[in-house]
């Protein structure tokens, strides 16, 4: 995982739950090579009606605050599928559940 495109994936929240992206859980692989950002990332649910929404700020972020990215490819997948034994014990606890 490449820690600076982590920290800019942070900024991208779930707008219908208020939680970055990245305490849900819901990034898998972020990597870069050369001026190219590569995140896989999914949703809570394939349903998911802010998908492109979510999938856009995570592109925007990463291209506006990693130094040096000037293309970030966001690849959205659904194996495996995502579970909210993959939230971080502070999202969690944001949404009312136990740590």
């Amino acid at each position: 995982m490449d820690l600076e495109v982590l920290r800019a994936l942070r900024a991208v929240l779930d707008p219908e739950l208020g939680v970055d992206v990245v305490s849900l859980g819901l990034v898998y692989e972020t990597s870069r090579e050369g001026e190219r950002a590569r995140v896989v990332m999914t949703m809570t649910s394939p349903a998911c009606p802010l998908g492109e929404v979510i999938v856009e700020d995570a592109r925007t972020a990463v291209e506006s605050m990693v130094p040096g990215v000037r293309h970030a490819d966001i690849e959205l997948v659904f194996e495996p599928p995502w579970t909210p034994d993959r939230m971080s014990p502070e999202a969690r606890r944001q949404l009312g559940g136990e740590p």
